[in-house]
């Protein structure tokens, strides 16, 4: 059998889904407007208003639901797509979690996927970056795979994970897209937010905007790690680029004691430099993580750094909750909600 066939054979896309309700909406976000009556006329006519910069949320809620809502916040360049299905055809966290009685919103941050409408302008362009992608996401050095990599490697699997690229439509702005996801968590109420890679750092600033932020499951945070004032440390470099903390007044760093927090990172990251900047970048980003458990911890704080390789689990890419091996790292997940009573 081959891996692809595989590694849908244990799918339990099968069994009936049972739901509540479902549906989706728009929240936050911001109006712009000309000056002067409109009348009549097209763009740019006087007095018209341009609805922008928002998040969308597509939500789904099972019969007897659990406590809190899980919300699902992708990475840079990545839509929701990313919690659905696999590139290889398996259930993503969407629907893993909701069998396991989740109520689930998947969450298109501003300015990307079906956020899409940016009220500041910005310049898209179309630039091959496919095998940048390869590397800077742990698939491999390209066009080689890493050997037992946890990602289905046929030709088909991986046109479908290129495919799942998102263009950003606007200038990345923290401040618009942790006011977003501040938003989605206070109309859906007390919640665990659920972030990947650059939505990481963005859901580190959600926690500074409201207080139904319940818990955090992050899987390889990327920027924006917040430490109190003064005590931000140096910028680190790498192949990839340096990466450089932020900071925050004390009593707001102190709002990250209060919740638990678990912070996942798989397989391939270095602990010495290395030239291939796919690699290298993650070993900064590991290593400031690192830092900043120890920041909240010495506070007080519960935030468990977890190395999916130093505890036996091997070949997950910087996607593992879409890796062939999702389930178990859902698994893992499941422990980290049930030991902290956010199930």
């Amino acid at each position: 059998m081959d891996q692809a066939k595989r590694s849908t054979a244990g799918s339990t896309s099968a069994s009936p889904l049972v739901l509540l309700s479902q549906g989706s909406f728009a929240v936050g976000g911001s109006i712009v407007r000309t000056d002067g009556d409109y009348t009549t006329g097209l763009p740019p006519a006087a007095g018209q208003t341009l609805h922008g910069d928002h998040a969308y949320a597509f939500y789904q809620i099972p019969i007897e639901p659990r406590p809190y809502p899980l919300v699902f916040v992708h990475g840079n360049s990545q839509s929701a797509r990313t919690w659905e299905t696999t590139p290889d055809g398996r259930e993503g966290f969407q629907n893993l979690f909701l069998r396991r009685g989740f109520s689930v919103y998947c969450v298109d941050q501003p300015r990307r996927g079906k956020s899409g409408q940016s009220t500041v302008p910005f310049e898209l362009t179309a630039t091959p970056s496919d095998q940048f992608w390869f590397n800077t996401l742990r698939l491999g050095v390209w066009p080689d795979f890493f050997p037992g990599v946890q990602f289905c490697t046929s030709a088909e699997c991986l046109e479908q994970f290129l495919r799942q690229m998102t263009p950003t439509t606007g200038p990345f702005d923290l401040a618009v897209a942790a006011d977003g996801i501040s938003a989605v968590a206070d109309k859906v109420g007390p919640c665990v937010l659920v972030t990947h890679s650059q939505g990481g750092g963005i859901g580190w600033s959600t926690v500074l905007r409201t207080e139904n932020v319940r818990g955090i499951v992050c899987y390889e945070p990327g920027s924006n790690f917040p430490f109190p004032e003064g005590e931000a440390p140096s910028e680190m470099p790498s192949a990839g680029g340096p990466l450089a903390a932020m900071e925050v007044p004390l009593d707001e760093f102190l709002k990250f004691t209060r919740i638990p927090i678990v912070i996942f990172f798989g397989d391939f990251i270095p602990s010495e430099p290395v030239e291939n900047h796919g690699q290298d970048q993650w070993r900064v980003r590991a290593a400031m993580a690192r830092l900043w458990a120890d920041a909240v911890n010495r506070r007080g704080g519960h935030v468990e750094i977890v190395d999916l390789p130093s505890i036996g689990v091997r070949g997950n890419t910087h996607f593992p909750f879409s890796d062939l091996n999702n389930v178990e790292i859902a698994d893992l997940m499941s422990a980290f909600l049930s030991r902290n009573g956010l199930d």
